[in-house]
């Protein structure tokens, strides 16, 4: 759960406060727990930080899916976007060569600043208040008895601040809306009910309902009774002699009867009578194309 900084683990007395009647040794204790109580508890473990650093950004990847849970990754945007969320800052974190306890406590922000903006629906600006009071928790202090305590120094502590501003804080409103706003279910498929026609003595197996329309199956692949088959039938009930008669006469030749100069004159009247056609038609096109031309140049001699 998110705390806010600056407070006891009672939430009454500011920090810095000594309240009447305390010691300096109550209030050294004081300070012990308020310390202890920033950012925790740990977001991953000792053991899980350890296992991420020996692996790649795919091994990473794997890791964090496994010990955030998450199992419906290519379904669930929701979860694709928090373990990118994840992973992202754990791979930048190792560019900027952290301790294990830095991982901890940074990847416990991570953690942080996304509950309190999915529990506590902080606004934008609450958070980056939030930050800045945890920051100087765990950051640089001028204080000396505070110095065994810093987890950052002042470069880290910037360098932490610079990347929530282009990782989370320039795209507040879109994780607002990641956790706020209810999307609607897509339908990506409809019911449709299938009539098949069963005919009376079908010779191939029915095609199955939800594979293909039934006018399909019977026009390409079950074809009605073709004229071959017709014949056939025709064949057996007349006789191999009376279904073929045509094969008892010889084939006539076409042209039998007519002369090679025939011949020559029945295609010399179709080649004069094409060419004439030709001719004709270039006839016009010129004739309009010498129109034109003296249309032209009856223009530029009035010009």
């Amino acid at each position: 759960m998110a705390t806010s900084v600056g407070t006891t683990p009672g939430g009454t007395t500011p920090a810095g406060m000594i309240p009447a009647g305390t010691t300096p040794e109550s209030e050294n204790g004081a300070e012990f727990q308020e310390h202890e109580r920033i950012l925790s508890p740990d977001f991953l473990s000792v053991a899980q930080i350890t296992e991420m650093l020996a692996e790649d950004a795919d091994g990473v990847q794997r890791k964090l899916e496994k010990f955030l849970n998450f199992k419906n990754l290519h379904t669930c945007l929701k979860e694709a976007i928090l373990l990118d969320y994840y992973v992202s800052g754990f791979l930048w974190a190792r560019g900027m060569d952290f301790s294990i306890i830095q991982y901890s406590k940074f990847m416990t922000l991570l953690d942080m600043l996304l509950h309190n903006l999915r529990t506590l629906r902080m606004s934008l600006e609450d958070s980056i208040k939030w930050l800045g009071e945890v920051m100087a928790e765990i950051g640089p202090s001028h204080s000396q008895k505070n110095e065994e305590w810093n987890i950052f120094d002042i470069k880290q502590t910037n360098a932490i601040v610079d990347y929530l501003k282009v990782s989370l804080f320039q795209h507040y409103k879109l994780y607002e809306f990641l956790f706020y706003s209810t999307r609607e279910e897509i339908v990506i498929g409809t019911e449709q009910v299938i009539e098949v026609v069963k005919p009376v003595g079908h010779p191939f197996p029915d095609p199955l309902e939800e594979g293909m329309a039934f006018d399909i199956y019977s026009t390409f692949i079950e074809p009605p009774p073709t004229l071959d088959m017709e014949m056939k039938e025709l064949h057996q009930e007349q006789g191999p002699e009376e279904s073929h008669p045509e094969a008892n006469t010889s084939e006539t030749d076409p042209l039998v009867g007519f002369t090679i100069e025939d011949i020559k004159s029945v295609l010399s009247q179709v080649t004069d009578d094409i060419l004439i056609g030709i001719q004709t038609e270039i006839n016009e096109k010129l004739q309009i194309q010498e129109e034109a031309f003296n249309a032209r140049i009856e223009k530029l001699k009035k010009a």
